[in-house]
């Protein structure tokens, strides 16, 4: 017998193994496509956070080297394309898997020159502990991949029709 609770939580009809929580819930949303447009807007928000932060911390730095506005510039890109496909199934599937792989392709190059920026400080890699905490974020560019890794992510999933 159910309780006066779990006869109100239930409309009329739905039985409780037609109710689906939790894990199961995303797995249906990604069967039916209805996680593509999401992940395309959270790649978007992802490279405007990211494209200010990366902004704020290149200006520390001057800006010493020209490859630190190659971030600045991409994230407004990368933003631009995941609205694009939040709006637009063709977007989607064009315009932000080009525009993530550029950003991927630029994080992994930003992990290259942060880890030549340890290397250049005094005594290198011998002193790493104290060169990653004064020199440059060895694993902050990876987090910019990781926002171009979920725009590749959401033009592989199917999109809701």
């Amino acid at each position: 017998m159910k309780s006066p609770f779990q006869q109100r939580a239930l409309a009329p009809g739905i039985e409780p193994a037609d109710v689906v929580h939790g894990i199961d819930k995303m797995v249906r949303n990604i069967e039916t496509g209805r996680f593509e447009r999401s992940l395309a807007a959270l790649t978007a928000a992802g490279a405007l956070v990211t494209a200010a932060e990366i902004y704020f911390e290149h200006d520390k730095a001057s800006f010493g080297n020209k490859w630190m506005w190659a971030p600045v510039i991409l994230g407004p890109l990368a933003a631009a394309a995941g609205v694009a496909g939040v709006c637009s199934k063709r977007m989607a599937k064009t315009a932000l898997p080009l525009a993530s792989a550029i950003i991927v392709a630029n994080g992994l190059q930003g992990t290259y020159f942060h880890a030549r920026g340890i290397a250049q400080k005094p005594g290198g890699f011998k002193n790493l502990r104290y060169n990653m905490e004064m020199g440059p974020p060895l694993l902050a560019p990876l987090l910019v991949t990781m926002v171009g890794g979920m725009g590749l992510l959401a033009a592989l999933l199917r999109r809701e029709k």
